[in-house]
């Protein structure tokens, strides 16, 4: 098993607290591997196996537990009295009104409470309500490029390496099949399916699944340009497949609850204000992108990009379109420390190019980290306090 450090780390600083652990996250990220990495610690820490109580529902042997009553009961006749429990509750959203157990379970003094879920609306109606203020929340996202190498055979160049993980998939699990194209396409497939019909289709009511699949692949083949809601609705609509900008809003939220998708909104630099149009979306992995349009859409920049954005986002930045003036700059992140500015761009080393990514950060008179990230395999650079970077050398958290 690759270990999801960081992710652990987590969860054991946050043992025994009197707070809801939940990991969120797309199927197949690694999150119920997360869980048997964890109770792995817990034993060796002196826990007992008679503390840990878990529970994955997709698994039919928990069927009946569906019922939130029958699942509390469950739990609570297998209390240790005088000690610490450990509850874990893996794909919580299948149970109805789950969130009445978990409420429940949450104000025992000795239960420590673990809950996944596959999807955003699992955390945004009742229990985020019920439990705001006594839950904290792990977005989880597939492997990252340092934990992807870890699995790598090590005869592998870094470069071959990258090229794996966005061909392949940045999946955990397809570290397992050891190259094989055919294996790796039906792995991914299946998970696209079950997104699309358990995840989305079922929960809101889609009766058009092609018109559904129409508007993801739009998405898949657009990352990192700007998109609106009726700019996807009149191109779709001029291609002969009519819909209108409602029902592609609906798509839209359905893919970001899913988890398939993110949503990068558009940030006014000098006016530090939100913008509300013609925001960017970037796809959870770009395997699933591969498998879904083949290897015509290979734009290496923008393809980049949306890696640079997701690792970003596991790094604990919120991130965001920056905007100067008639100017773009890729990446706003901001955490509590402060702000960093980038720019991606999958080579630099035509001048133009070069003078066009710097141009963007120059606009900016604060004194914030501002970054270009490539693939060109040169040293470091710095133009006047703007630094570049090979973005693999990032990726693998390289010191500048």
């Amino acid at each position: 098993m690759i270990q999801r450090g960081e992710y652990l780390n987590f969860l054991t600083e946050t043992k025994d607290k009197q707070i809801i652990k939940v990991i969120s996250g797309i199927r197949r990220c690694g999150k119920s591997t997360l869980f048997e990495l964890y109770i792995e610690k817990l034993l060796t820490l002196g826990v007992e196996k008679d503390q840990i109580a878990f529970i994955n529902f997709e698994d039919i042997e928990y069927e009946e537990l569906l019922d939130y009553r029958k699942l509390y009961q469950y739990i609570c006749a297998r209390l240790i009295p005088d000690k610490m429990n450990y509850v874990f509750l893996d794909e919580i959203q299948h149970v109805l009104s789950f969130e009445k157990a978990v409420d429940s379970l949450f104000i025992k003094k000795n239960v420590d409470l673990y809950i996944t879920g596959s999807n955003a609306y699992f955390m945004s109606g009742e229990l985020a309500t019920l439990l705001s203020g006594r839950y904290i929340e792990l977005k989880m996202l597939p492997l990252s490029f340092a934990e992807y190498c870890t699995g790598c055979p090590e005869n592998l160049t870094i470069e071959e390496k990258y090229r794996r993980y966005v061909e392949q998939s940045s999946f955990p699990y397809v570290l397992n099949y050891n190259n094989s194209e055919k294996e790796i396409r039906d792995y991914l497939s299946g998970i696209y399916h079950t997104v699309l019909l358990k995840d989305i289709v079922a929960r809101y009511k889609i009766s058009d699944v092609m018109m559904l699949e129409s508007v993801t692949k739009f998405v898949f083949d657009n990352i990192g340009n700007r998109l609106s809601v009726s700019s996807i609705a009149n191109t779709m609509t001029s291609d002969g497949r009519k819909i209108d900008p409602k029902t592609i809003e609906k798509y839209l939220n359905a893919l970001l609850d899913s988890m398939m998708i993110y949503q990068a909104r558009r940030y006014n630099i000098k006016g530090k204000q939100y913008l509300k149009t013609l925001e960017k979306y970037y796809v959870v992995d770009i395997g699933l992108r591969y498998m879904l349009l083949g290897k015509r859409s290979t734009d290496v920049g923008r393809i980049l990009e949306n890696v640079v954005y997701l690792e970003l986002l596991r790094r604990g930045y919120d991130v965001y379109v920056g905007q100067i003036d008639d100017a773009e700059v890729d990446f706003v992140a901001i955490n509590g420390s402060g702000i960093e500015y980038y720019q991606v761009c999958a080579s630099i080393r035509d001048q133009a190019t070069l003078s066009r990514e710097l141009a963007s950060l120059q606009k900016i008179s604060d004194f914030y980290p501002k970054y270009i990230l490539t693939l060109d395999p040169d040293p470091n650079a710095d133009y006047d306090g703007i630094k570049c970077q090979n973005a693999l050398d990032w990726l693998l958290k390289k010191p500048f």
